[in-house]
């Protein structure tokens, strides 16, 4: 027999080894060594009052045998003599779009602008200690690699896509930097919002466009003691049952939601610029959660029909190039590097230049910077308020021992390509645009979950 029941245990408790049998048997009102096993379904956190409670849910196994852990087989065949389907970019939704190419029985062919797993190293190094920029540097995951490869599909690094040839409505062509041009039958485009050179390319070939809205801000960085005695209520170190305390936070200002976003516990500020004179900035947790930091970008609502007036010119780019400007400034006010400017959050606020900053992740330093007076107005009164705000929300968020630094700006696209009911162009019958990129995701998931029903739609007719 087994019962799915759920439990609340004390931090108290948790320490306890044997405390979910314990617990399952009075709960069930049967002997302990009546329970063979019990699974894990779901575990969380209350920590809203100071008494902090552990929320299972479990299977407890009665007088039965616990199942063993099995992994997930795909079947996968060899496709490598299979019709082929092109697929531009190898990020999330790349990769994702390449395994369900294999699944279906297709090939995938990709084309990635970047470099392999070793040479991207290489780069994370130079933007880190000598400030320079050489492509983008995706998270490539070395077992997806292998995947492809071993059943028989293709993945080439260093192959930028430059341009392509259309002849009745259909991508014939795709031109690739190194001046190989390439014929193709379908064509899944899954190369983020970071390259900006394909909107571009889009836009001059008169390819279908829309402006939407986005958000931009700056990564705020607190020890993460701090976080941790807000959210957990205590005066010392957390105890070594319970991770590193994360928040989730959103404030009307004016009319734009502020919030953060992709908050990192035990993580980095990490610099994410695509291209030389700027600086971007984004957030990442090793899987331990052990760094010293909590950081969370902190980004204001930009709504692209009411607040780029000035940017009008640019037509549908225009939310790009405002993404461009802030980025030119951040480079600049950084100290032309990857230095990134920053300010103390309390100063921030109340609008003065720091004369030192607080202890960072950032690899690449930071610089004082009036963030105050440099982020436009539209972004940079709503911080100020939403920052007073949150520190209404987590007594003791609002404190000098805080950073922020700018600036975070590819929090998701500010043009979508547009697509019809069977997830191709409107313009061009064999081009699919998905993820971040084409503006259908918003995060590592949804970017990979798009990839799959892009290559599901590509695959049909072929």
């Amino acid at each position: 027999m087994v019962k799915d029941i759920q439990l609340r245990i004390t931090l108290k408790e948790e320490e306890i080894s044997d405390i979910l049998v314990i617990k399952s048997a009075q709960a069930l009102d049967i002997f302990r060594e009546d329970i063979t096993g019990i699974k894990v379904l779901r575990k969380s956190i209350d920590a809203r009052k100071p008494k902090i409670i552990f929320n299972y849910k479990i299977a407890v196994y009665i007088r039965e045998v616990l199942p063993k852990t099995s992994e997930y087989q795909f079947d996968y065949k060899d496709v490598s003599k299979a019709k082929p389907i092109h697929i531009i970019g190898f990020g999330p939704a790349g990769m994702y779009a390449a395994l369900r190419c294999i699944e279906l029985g297709f090939k995938p062919i990709v084309l990635e602008r970047g470099k392999n797993v070793k040479d991207r190293r290489r780069d994370l190094k130079a933007i880190n200690q000598d400030h320079v920029v050489n492509n983008k540097l995706p998270k490539v995951v070395q077992n997806i690699r292998e995947t492809i490869l071993n059943y028989g599909g293709e993945i080439h690094f260093e192959r930028r896509v430059t341009d392509f040839s259309i002849k009745n409505q259909k991508i014939q062509t795709l031109q690739l930097q190194n001046g190989e041009d390439i014929s193709v039958e379908k064509v899944i485009l899954a190369t983020g919002h970071s390259a900006r050179d394909i909107f571009y390319l889009l836009h001059k070939k008169h390819i279908n466009l829309e402006a939407k809205s986005f958000a931009m801000g700056v990564r705020v960085e607190h020890p993460q003691h701090i976080i941790d005695s807000i959210q957990y209520h205590c005066s010392g170190e957390r105890s070594e049952l319970l991770p590193a305390a994360s928040y989730s936070l959103v404030q009307q200002v004016n009319d734009r939601g502020v919030y953060s976003f992709c908050m990192c516990p035990g993580g980095f500020i990490v610099p994410a610029a695509t291209d030389n004179g700027e600086v971007v900035v984004n957030g990442m947790s090793p899987s331990k959660r052990n760094n010293l930091f909590a950081n969370s970008g902190i980004v204001v609502e930009i709504n692209v029909g009411a607040d780029l007036h000035k940017y009008e010119k640019f037509g549908v780019l225009k939310g790009l190039e405002y993404q461009k400007n802030l980025e030119k400034l951040a480079f600049t006010a950084g100290g032309r590097s990857q230095v990134a400017p920053a300010q103390r959050l309390t100063d921030f606020v109340e609008g003065k230049l720091s004369n030192d900053l607080n202890p960072t992740s950032y690899q690449p330093g930071l610089n004082s910077a009036p963030l105050h007076s440099l982020l436009p107005k539209l972004i940079g009164s709503r911080l100020r308020k939403g920052f007073e705000a949150f520190g209404q929300k987590m007594k003791g968020y609002y404190t000098s021992e805080a950073n922020i630094v700018g600036v975070e700006s590819r929090t998701s696209s500010p043009v979508c390509i547009p697509r019809n009911d069977r997830l191709a162009h409107p313009q061009l019958t064999n081009l699919y645009p998905c993820g971040e990129g084409g503006g259908y995701a918003g995060g590592i998931v949804s970017a990979a979950m798009d990839g799959e029903r892009c290559a599901e739609a590509a695959s049909q007719n072929l």
